[in-house]
């Protein structure tokens, strides 16, 4: 019995199995036997319905704790603080979580914002200091404890157990795809990165958020995706796709509850900081006004090609001028936003609102200045419910881990005044990362021209995270489009 259903229609009785349904994962599993055979234990039993201990689900949890806990141990040589030597670059573990416990004063007991500005958004702060402070205050008491060490273990949990909590949202959210949570629990970027910043607070919450969506709860799904977008701004970037599906599907009331509860959230939680000390809270939005281009970017490449051809170059101009600069790359991000909407409600199939999240996140990253190690954590998610699978996304991981290589190479050689290889290994390994990213923004692109060729309907009738979206016509003003579409079924291929 086949696992995939006609595409478009889903089957709502049975999972799917990778080594059947994806040609990667197919041709792979022939080194181990080939494809899981018709008489495997469950193959076709209900989804949710197994009866052994080792289900998909509580693998794939177990291997999210494995893959934690090698990245724990691969920061093992940081954790002490003690960075003799370059030893955070030449081993790989430099952690912001470390060294901003002593850069943000939260090892003299200093209050973020009150005393202090902090150079991230709001609920970020309240993180480090609700963390940092009593380890201050236990070191206080114990003179002997290792206060860094603490704080980034302590950190390291947290953020571990969000990461648990996200891995749980993907599978809730793909019931009959198990699997695809494989994807972020075995992602090298995670294994790599998990604990560089604290992105996965807003990672988690954006999760928990889309969950709630998912669930038909407008007013909770809004307020946790103001939330996140409080502790990093990129979450914010999701009502763009919810308020274009919705009006596609006539569907704008619970959009635009979604958005007014992210806004109150948002402000809720900013106010506190923003009102008493204007200043500091102000620190994030300043230092990302007059940040010139950094490391790894578009722009960075273009400065690098720029000094080949000699003299200044159009990108070099533009670090000179940091205005400039951020008026292109806010206008980019918009452009790629209007052609979001096109896709949106011009595509032959109303879009599921992964596959828009997914290219809104990227295309901010693909424009930003800024573009750090673990903000491929914000994608991650995303990728795994936009399109689920593995060849395309294990290149775009490879070409993350040749970045996270060639971006220490470059971090220790500006530490010692020493190249540890020519800036040109490091551009390249910037471009890959740049490369895979826009290929995977283009298969979602085509898989929405063409729906029969997206993984996930081919296991749902519809958008499974799509919340009032999901299974809901197209408004009165589609229908002309949509029955021109639904009469030509070769468009659906």
């Amino acid at each position: 019995m086949s696992t995939q259903s006609t595409p478009g229609l889903g089957d709502a009785r049975t999972s799917d199995h990778p080594s059947r349904s994806d040609g990667f994962v197919r041709g792979v599993s022939g080194l181990i036997g080939g494809p899981l055979g018709d008489h495997a234990v469950a193959l076709d039993r209900p989804a949710g319905r197994e009866r052994r201990f080792w289900t998909a689900a509580r693998i794939v949890l177990a291997l999210v704790c494995l893959t934690l806990a090698l990245h724990w141990v691969q920061k093992s040589p940081c954790q002490d603080g003690a960075w003799q030597n370059n030893v955070q670059y030449t081993r790989f573990c430099y952690t912001d979580v470390l060294a901003l416990y002593y850069a943000e004063g939260l090892n003299e007991g200093k209050v973020p914002y009150r005393d202090h500005p902090v150079e991230y958004p709001v609920l970020t702060g309240y993180l480090m200091g609700a963390l940092g402070l009593p380890v201050h205050a236990l070191g206080n008491e114990d003179p002997g404890i290792n206060q860094g060490q603490w704080f980034y273990n302590l950190n390291a949990l947290v953020l571990g157990a969000l990461a648990v909590a996200t891995v749980a949202v993907i599978l809730a959210l793909r019931r009959r795809r198990p699997w695809d949570a494989a994807l972020f629990a075995l992602s090298p970027a995670l294994l790599l990165t998990a604990t560089v910043n604290w992105d996965l607070l807003a990672i988690g919450l954006g999760a928990f958020g889309l969950l709630a969506w998912a669930k038909r709860r407008p007013v909770l799904a809004g307020a946790l995706l103001g939330l996140a977008g409080a502790a990093k701004l990129w979450p914010l970037f999701l009502f763009w796709p919810l308020l274009l599906l919705a009006l596609r599907a006539k569907r704008l009331r619970a959009a635009l509850t979604a958005i007014a509860a992210g806004a109150v959230a948002l402000v809720a939680v900013n106010l506190p900081a923003a009102v008493p000390y204007w200043e500091n809270w102000d620190r994030f939005f300043e230092l990302n006004s007059t940040r010139p281009i950094d490391w790894g970017t578009l722009w960075y490449i273009g400065r690098y090609l720029d000094g080949k051809v000699g003299g200044q170059g159009p990108f070099e101009w533009l670090n000179g001028n940091i205005p400039t600069l951020n008026l292109l790359s806010y206008a980019l991000f918009g452009l790629v936003c209007l052609g979001v909407a096109a896709l949106a409600l011009l595509a032959p199939r109303r879009p599921r609102l992964a596959q828009l999240a997914f290219l809104v996140v990227a295309a901010f990253l693909i424009f930003s200045k800024v573009w750090s190690q673990q903000f491929v954590l914000w994608l991650l998610p995303l990728a795994v419910l936009a399109r689920p699978r593995w060849g395309a996304f294990l290149a775009w991981q490879l070409a993350e881990v040749c970045y996270f290589a060639a971006f220490y190479g470059e971090l220790l050689g500006a530490s010692t005044g020493r190249p540890v290889f020519p800036e040109g290994v490091f551009v390249l390994a910037a471009s890959l990362r740049l490369v895979t990213v826009v290929v995977l923004c283009g298969l979602i692109v085509r898989d929405i021209l063409r729906p029969g060729r997206d993984a996930v309907r081919a296991t749902y009738a519809d958008d499974p995270d799509g919340g009032v979206l999901d299974g809901a016509p197209d408004a009165p003003w589609m229908a002309r489009r949509i029955s021109r579409f639904t009469a030509d079924p070769t468009a659906r291929v």
